[in-house]
């Protein structure tokens, strides 16, 4: 899920977010294996790709005049490509979308948009519900109604898989931590001293990213220390957190950025330091930061996640549950790491759109 300003009001995001989030269990590591993101109960994860129809399951579908409503938390670059994602998944098997809402944030909002779906009755509802205790409410009329419900990120409080909903969808964290951690380490040559930006709040996205990112660095790159860290919760606050950092430790080789907005305040702080060669990763597509790394600058790498995949995923399981076929409880879109190489293709790939103009001009 992105977390730029491209992708909506980033303050209002953490406000709402942050105290309603479903905290899925963080990571665990099994014997001789790399850690995971797993789902709220411990649930292994399962790639995205392997949630799929076959001609005979769309073919059971058409004709029947099944109905899906996609119900957001916000307009934004992100939610367009999760919604073109459904949309086209759905449309394989001739399922009309008869709404879609925009909640803006605001879970009072998002309980009147899942009212006026339900007028519609939809035989499938795709949403990120805003807060657990409130969604729980709103979206139980839902599941008396018999609609298959296919939640992005977010569960209600109370609901069961495979009786109150049919599967959550969501980005492969640790994956998005650890590309971004071995971007850095092959732009650093695999050793050195980097910094390290997390998230200070209580956010499962972050989090997870964040942990990931570390993680990896302290199991996979011996010869990389992590010689700062510094906690931000205020994107605004990142140029002067990163000052104080490179105050601290002018020789950084590198440095980890939670994501793409406040890793705007870290290049703004190495341009005025006059410092060319600390290597700078950060996680989510952002124009600003993508300028830079296409222009040569600090930024090395953007990882990001898969929202069209997403949004295909979540209709292929709302599909699968009208079919009544098992699916699997928690489900992941894989990650992607762009660079100034593959920045066209890569936007594509995330968010089913075009690079900015300004970013495809500097990387020819």
């Amino acid at each position: 899920m992105c977390l730029n300003n491209q992708q909506g009001n980033t303050t209002m995001l953490m406000k709402k977010l942050t105290a309603s989030a479903l905290i899925f269990s963080a990571l665990f590591w099994s014997a001789g294996a790399h850690a995971q993101t797993v789902g709220p109960s411990g649930e292994a994860a399962t790639p995205s790709a392997t949630i799929t129809l076959s001609d005979a399951d769309l073919a059971a579908l058409k004709g029947k005049n099944y109905k899906a409503a996609l119900l957001w938390h916000t307009s934004s670059d992100f939610t367009n490509a999760v919604s073109a994602g459904a949309k086209d998944e759905f449309a394989k098997a001739g399922i009309q979308i008869v709404v879609q809402t925009d909640a803006g944030f605001d879970a009072a909002k998002q309980r009147s948009d899942i009212e006026t779906a339900l007028a519609a009755k939809p035989n499938v509802i795709l949403a990120l519900p805003l807060d657990p205790t409130t969604s729980a409410e709103a979206f139980r009329q839902a599941v008396t109604d018999g609609s298959k419900l296919v939640f992005l990120s977010n569960l209600p409080t109370g609901y069961k898989q495979g009786t109150d909903y049919a599967a959550i969808v969501t980005d492969d964290l640790f994956q998005m931590g650890k590309q971004a951690a071995d971007a850095l380490a092959k732009a650093i040559g695999g050793k050195g001293k980097v910094g390290y930006i997390f998230h200070d709040a209580s956010y499962y996205v972050t989090n997870q990213r964040d942990r990931a990112f570390k993680t990896t660095i302290e199991k996979d790159y011996p010869n990389i220390k992590i010689v700062a860290e510094q906690g931000i919760s205020d994107p605004a606050r990142a140029e002067e957190l990163a000052n104080a950092m490179l105050l601290k430790n002018p020789d950084l080789d590198g440095i980890y950025v939670t994501w793409a907005e406040p890793a705007d305040g870290v290049l703004a702080a190495l341009r005025a330091a006059g410092n060319k060669t600390t290597k700078v990763v950060t996680l989510d597509l952002a124009e600003p930061v993508a300028l830079d790394m296409v222009k040569g600058g600090n930024v090395t790498a953007l990882v990001a996640d898969k929202a069209y995949e997403l949004g295909r995923a979540m209709a292929a399981a709302g599909m699968k549950s009208l079919l009544g076929e098992k699916i699997a409880p928690f489900v992941v879109a894989p990650a992607l790491t762009v660079t100034k190489a593959n920045v066209s293709q890569g936007w594509k790939d995330s968010l089913n759109r075009d690079a900015p103009q300004s970013v495809l001009d500097a990387a020819k």
